[in-house]
């Protein structure tokens, strides 16, 4: 894992490509132009700058053998003060799906989030009927805290979703090692 780079480009739009029909039930309408260059030029704009400014942090996640892009993870709206709080979301490309990838990328940013920024809390969000975001985050320690009406607008629609979270003393798996073949 680690911050997008630029060079990073071709590869992003490959598996955001091969993954569109996959991805787009579950995150915000895609744009026009989601699948371009100038795109994916914005999106690491925003990630520096919110590294920068140190209210968000988005990484890439590749496979640690072939050096392939799977997926991103992203805290954001990094909050201190009196809530030391973050939102988590995350993506990871159909062909890399129920593998493991996001298990661990979920762990090491937490480790990241709690460690390293100090926060006491993380939450997230999916879709009510995301059965596979919904048992990853409850097999990575978050626990279910209610359900927020019309919550985000996902693939155009205002729609209800499930409400998650992880306190930094709750417990948590050790991080995995996965062994890919």
């Amino acid at each position: 894992m680690r911050p997008p780079k630029w060079a990073d480009q071709k590869e992003w739009l490959k598996v955001r490509g091969e993954s569109k029909a996959f991805l787009e039930p579950w995150e915000p309408a895609w744009s026009r132009d989601a699948l371009t260059a100038a795109a994916f030029r914005r999106r690491v704009h925003r990630v520096e700058q919110e590294w920068r400014s140190g209210i968000g942090y988005g990484f890439f996640i590749f496979d640690g053998k072939t050096s392939s892009l799977v997926g991103g993870i992203t805290l954001a709206n990094v909050r201190h003060g009196v809530v030391e709080s973050a939102n988590i979301g995350y993506w990871v490309g159909q062909a890399y799906a129920r593998q493991g990838y996001m298990s661990e990328s979920l762990q090491i940013t937490l480790d990241f989030a709690f460690r390293k920024l100090n926060l006491h809390r993380v939450e997230a969000a999916c879709l009510i009927d995301n059965e596979a975001s919904r048992q990853l985050l409850l097999k990575s320690g978050f626990q279910l805290e209610g359900r927020a009406r019309k919550f985000l607008c996902i693939n155009g629609r205002w729609q209800d979703h499930d409400t998650f979270g992880i306190l930094r003393t709750d417990d948590r798996p050790a991080v995995p090692v996965i062994e890919r073949q």
